[in-house]
């Protein structure tokens, strides 16, 4: 029998089982999950992608029952609000969730958006203890929200900024780099961490040009890139993401820039087709998984993806987030119960084995994920490990470094303050 005759029987099998397991939890109400995210507007792409991710996520608990809480195994279900993108319409679906007795909400792709979440959601807690709500940040990557401003309720599960400047690793042949970021707090955190790592780990290297853009709103990046080919810079650092990202690696392999870009979305939506072979060895990323890692059980992940989510265009898994889902339900089952405050501090310090294949522990003190990262490079696909394409767009990553968990852990500044009851 073939390998993927093999793949083929263990899916119908695992769905067969889902099903039945579903059914015996159907009687019991679902635990309500809102993604708060962009679903329209210029990063929609991003907002659709998260939402395949936390949907397979979902998909996988209640194929096997649910959570399982004192009454019996409840399923997930997963309720899709559009914040545009902006604080303002992202509370008023906050207010939305909770007015619908939600008490998990999820959002990422904005570090503004989350802390404006994170206030509302401490003045909520505080206000009417009987709705409180956990926030679940699996993208914003501002180190604030793990650090000054850290909240007993928010749990993030992406590295932050600071760790993943440090996981960077630098060319030794780099002498000159030219910082461009999105011109919000995120953006701004990626310019203060790259002066630092610069500073404390390659203070030879010289910073040509340290500018901010618009977010959301740049059609034409192609000035920018006059203004680092002018700069001599020989890299370019930057946390642009969706659009933003696209945008401007187009511009850099339509302008012809021969520099290496230090990125932390580079393998994100739709950046390596728009590089093409200006980005082979050029376009380093670092992140917490991608699907060249390999090993049996990460292989076995990601094609369960790919079966769920067929179609070239939706092939982009990370990890992470529908593991924060399965790490959810080991927290409420954990807890035996889906009440928020109950479920924050069984989260708190747990360690999820992560499928097998990237394990995570939620650090106590912060409530900052500590797991592996991984640092990369982009290449043609079939090319010594990159096995896999992003996108079917013949250009993956391969693993440049491999830094373990306990190595991405940074100290924190967070002195939190933890409700009574």
């Amino acid at each position: 029998m073939s390998t993927g005759e093999r793949f083929k029987r263990w899916l119908c099998g695992a769905l067969l089982t889902g099903v039945a397991l579903h059914a015996a939890a159907a009687d019991l109400p679902p635990v309500k999950l809102a993604l708060i995210e962009g679903m329209s507007g210029p990063f929609a792409n991003a907002g659709a992608m998260v939402e395949r991710n936390l949907r397979f996520g979902v998909e996988r608990v209640n194929a096997k029952g649910g959570v399982k809480l004192a009454d019996g195994m409840h399923p997930l279900q997963l309720v899709v609000l559009d914040g545009k993108g902006s604080s303002e319409a992202s509370l008023v679906q906050l207010r939305a969730a909770i007015d619908d007795k939600i008490g998990f909400v999820m959002q990422g792709n904005s570090s503004a958006v989350a802390a404006a979440l994170i206030a509302a959601i401490d003045k909520q807690n505080a206000r009417e203890p009987d709705r409180r709500a956990v926030f679940l940040n699996y993208s914003a990557d501002d180190p604030a929200l793990t650090n000054a401003s850290c909240s007993f309720w928010h749990f993030r599960f992406d590295a932050h900024a600071g760790m993943r400047m440090d996981a960077l690793k630098q060319d030794r042949a780099v002498k000159k780099v030219y910082l461009l970021n999105q011109d919000y707090s995120f953006g701004h955190d990626v310019s203060r961490e790259a002066q630092r790592a610069i500073k404390e780990k390659r203070p030879d290297i010289a910073i040509a040009g340290d500018e901010f853009h618009p977010i959301g709103k740049v059609k034409d990046f192609a000035p920018y890139i006059a203004k680092i080919r002018a700069s001599g810079a020989d890299a370019v650092i930057t946390g642009n993401w969706g659009n933003d990202l696209t945008l401007l690696v187009k511009a850099a392999r339509e302008q012809g820039l021969d520099t290496k870009f230090y990125t932390f979305y580079g393998n994100n939506l739709g950046a390596p087709a728009a590089l093409g072979d200006a980005g082979v060895k050029r376009v380093i990323a670092v992140a917490d998984w991608h699907p060249n890692v390999g090993g049996v059980k990460s292989d076995a992940y990601y094609q369960a993806f790919r079966a769920r989510f067929p179609a070239a265009s939706d092939d982009y898994l990370v990890a992470r987030m529908p593991l924060m889902i399965e790490m959810l339900a080991a927290a409420m089952t954990r807890a035996g119960s889906a009440d928020p405050l109950a479920v924050a501090r069984a989260l708190e310090g747990i360690t999820f084995d992560g499928e097998g294949f990237h394990a995570m522990t939620m650090r106590a003190d912060d409530h900052q994920v500590i797991q592996p990262l991984y640092v990369m490079e982009m290449d043609k696909a079939g090319t010594p490990g990159v096995k896999l394409d992003n996108e079917g767009s013949g250009y993956g990553f391969r693993t440049l470094l491999a830094v373990p968990a306990d190595a991405t852990a940074q100290p924190t500044t967070c002195r939190m303050t933890r409700p009574a009851r």
